[in-house]
């Protein structure tokens, strides 16, 4: 019997593990506007171009772009409006530690809601790769693919 999934994923953001070593992941909440959670349902959101920074001891999510909801009956908020993150104080202060080393960022990894209802964000704390990391990435992802094919054909 299959297990049941906990949570339905909205977006994901592959560039992410592609350009980015990630260190860390980190689960936040966000605020937002009625509409917004509606296109998040209906997976009108892009996280390619996004990124979180820490400015006064809060959390603040930059350029991720949530589709304006068509139905929506009052004026939709802005599609790249910068969000806030919710989460608890000992994670924020753990996270501007982080963030002051060099080379470190916060990137959005995915959004997906939980089995209560509440929209989540997957935040990564990450280090940027250089362009011979990418290539070797590359290599190992079809080195693991071929072994894979290889062990399925003997099965």
């Amino acid at each position: 019997m299959a297990k049941p999934v906990s949570e339905k994923i909205v977006a994901t953001n592959k560039k992410a593990y592609h350009d980015y070593f990630i260190d860390e992941v980190i689960e936040a909440g966000m605020v937002l506007k009625g509409a917004e959670v509606k296109s998040l349902r209906a997976g009108r959101v892009n996280l390619k171009e996004g990124y979180a920074q820490v400015k006064d001891g809060e959390v603040y999510l930059f350029n991720v772009h949530i589709s304006p909801y068509a139905f929506a009956t009052q004026d939709a908020p802005s599609p790249t409006r910068v969000r806030k993150l919710l989460l608890k104080k000992q994670e924020i202060r753990k996270l501007i530690g982080k963030v002051k080393e060099k080379g470190v960022a916060l990137v959005p990894l995915k959004i997906y809601f939980t089995k209560a209802g509440k929209a989540k964000l997957a935040i990564g704390l990450a280090r940027g790769k250089k362009l011979h990391d990418k290539r070797e990435s590359l290599k190992k992802k079809e080195t693991d693919r071929e072994m894979e094919r290889a062990v399925g054909k003997y099965k």
